[in-house]
């Protein structure tokens, strides 16, 4: 009796069984869902590989069949499988768009050297700019091609950005600086610095690339030295050649007080005048600088127009003609000299008379024959 009203109970609402089901089904259909992994970078590479893959063996069945081979090759890493063919696909979009960027940048630096309206800041410029856009390019097609979504990563974007933003923020501040400098105008290849570090070590030399991290310095010895865009805007920097390149050099020469100084200044002209390097205009001068100790001190001031080329050897070329003339015009180029005063004491009586008592037995020890010595 319990048996048989219990059987009715059962089949009594159908409905709701039915209703059971169909959720027990949704249950499992979402349960499914979840345990589906979610999407990331590597399992669209793949994505994408699998779609060159069917493009490439509905048009030529052979090559597909040679694809089919290289993808059967693989292995699978976290629900994600890795094939030959997959890798080959990555490397072959990589190496791509290396040699798209590069090309691009190689055609446009050329085009870019052929605008004459564009000096050599601004063309620099112009350089850097589209090196920057022609790679963010080449890099988008890629993960296009590959079909990589990016919303896969921004999860990490926060603290990949975090991590870029402390490890790179040197090389992004050194790029920066290397612009403000061309947009200024202030450092330009072929300019002539002097820059001092923090320590007061001095480098002298000419600029002869502005890259993307450092300017290169080469100095009159031929050492290249790789400075820092953010040390040229940080330090105090002397360029020789910003808004001319004429500079003026100052060469001291001291002569004696008993020389006709009318004849010293114009045989120092004279001496600057035959340097080649020196200009005309403006014409070398003269300053009588002061009374020394042992000479009349003046200085030569001459101009020369390419610091590049070195400033020392302009200044001994004038020092070096410049004693030749003296010596032939009886010149003297005097050197310190000092007077000894000697006051009269006991003691240096004593002295005095020690020293001759011990010369004079010198003298009268030496005048003696060979048998008085013996």
């Amino acid at each position: 009796m319990s048996a048989s009203a219990a059987i009715p109970t059962e089949m009594a609402n159908p409905v709701e069984a039915a209703d059971e089901n169909a959720s027990g089904d949704q249950s499992a259909q979402s349960g499914g869902e979840t345990a589906t992994p979610e999407e990331n970078p590597a399992a669209e590479a793949a994505e994408g590989a699998e779609a060159l893959k069917e493009a490439v063996a509905d048009t030529t069945p052979t090559v597909g069949s040679l694809i089919e081979q290289l993808d059967a090759w693989g292995f699978t890493v976290m629900d994600t499988r890795f094939s030959v063919w997959t890798v080959l696909v990555v490397v072959l979009v990589i190496l791509g768009i290396f040699l798209f960027a590069r090309i691009t940048t190689a055609l446009a630096k050329s085009g870019l050297k052929r605008a004459t309206k564009l000096d050599v800041s601004q063309r620099l410029l112009a350089e850097k700019v589209l090196t920057v856009a022609l790679w963010a390019i080449a890099i988008l097609i890629g993960i296009d091609i590959l079909g990589i979504d990016l919303t896969a990563l921004a999860v990490f974007s926060g603290a990949f950005g975090l991590a870029i933003g402390f490890g790179l923020q040197k090389t992004f501040g050194n790029l920066i600086a290397g612009i403000i400098l061309l947009m200024d105008k202030s450092i330009k290849p072929g300019d002539v610095i002097n820059i001092a570090d923090q320590a007061g070590n001095e480098t002298f030399g000419q600029i002869r690339k502005i890259g993307i991290r450092a300017v290169s310095i080469t100095t009159r010895d031929e050492r290249e030295y790789l400075i820092p865009n953010e040390n040229l805007m940080i330090n105090q920097v002397e360029n020789w050649s910003y808004s001319s390149r004429k500079v003026r050099m100052q060469v001291p020469v001291g002569v004696s007080y008993g020389c006709d100084m009318k004849l010293s200044q114009k045989l120092m002209l004279d001496a600057a005048k035959a340097c080649k390097r020196v200009l005309k205009s403006p014409a070398p001068t003269v300053w009588m600088a002061e009374y020394g100790d042992s000479s009349v001190n003046f200085i030569i001031h001459c101009w020369i127009n390419d610091p590049e080329m070195g400033v020392g050897n302009v200044k001994s070329e004038v020092l070096n003609t410049l004693w030749d003339l003296f010596q032939e015009n009886d010149i003297e180029i005097p050197f310190p000299q000092r007077d000894l005063n000697l006051r009269g004491n006991e003691e240096f009586q004593q002295l005095v008379a020690a020293i001759s008592q011990r010369v004079s037995g010198k003298a009268d020890g030496g005048d003696k024959g060979p048998a008085e010595s013996n």
